[in-house]
């Protein structure tokens, strides 16, 4: 006969009233598993994260986009500001022109502007007009006191406003700048002269001669 080992046929003792099921140990549970309330806050936490991002995001990028319209503006202005240096220096050198070619001017009405000196005249005359210098001031336009000078003044009765009727001197422009008004001499209407109409006849020409007497 072989002998039983003890303990190998032996059962666990149940309690009375314990189901079999009761006997077998039971699995502990997982490390690390977080119950469900848990996760729902850590999902909350992560969208508040999310929104306090996108609104720096957002007020970053108002900041960007603020600072580029600055930068615009402050590079137009300095693009303004440079050509507004860059004409009053040139207006400022062509002023200092002026008395030159008032000098060419009188050489060329007296029959002096010959040779070489015609040349280096015509010349600077060419350079002054590429830097923007324009000339103006004719006889016979009107008077308009923002770019002419009256410097003599006399009546005329072939004149209907008051009209430069000589250029003393000639006046100049830079652009839309007048750096010298033309100096001239201006005619007026004679006072009292009779105004001609258009058929011809004067006024007061067509009053009423009354009946002849028979």
């Amino acid at each position: 006969m072989t002998e039983e080992t003890p303990g190998f046929d032996e059962k666990p003792d149940v309690p009375s009233g314990a189901t079999p099921d009761d006997a077998e140990p039971k699995a502990a549970p997982q490390e690390g598993a977080a119950p469900a309330g848990d996760a729902s806050a850590q999902i909350a936490g992560l969208t508040a994260q999310l929104d306090q991002v996108r609104k720096a995001l957002e007020e970053r990028t108002a900041d960007l986009q603020r600072l580029q319209a600055e930068f615009q503006n402050y590079r137009r202005r300095v693009e303004r500001d440079r050509i507004t240096v860059k004409e009053i220096a040139i207006a400022n050198l062509l002023t200092e022109l002026l008395p030159v070619l008032d000098d060419i001017g009188r050489a060329r009405e007296h029959g002096e502007l010959l040779g070489g000196f015609k040349s280096v005249a015509e010349s600077l005359e060419t350079v002054a007009a590429k830097m923007g210098l324009q000339q103006f001031g004719k006889e016979g336009e009107p008077f308009d006191p923002t770019i002419h000078e009256a410097l003599m003044h006399s009546y005329a009765p072939d004149v209907t406003e008051t009209t430069c009727v000589a250029i003393l001197q000639p006046g100049y422009r830079f652009g839309e700048r007048t750096i010298r008004p033309a100096r001239v001499a201006v005619a007026e209407p004679q006072p009292g002269a009779q105004t001609v109409k258009e058929d011809g006849s004067e006024a007061g020409d067509d009053k009423d001669n009354g009946p002849e007497e028979g």
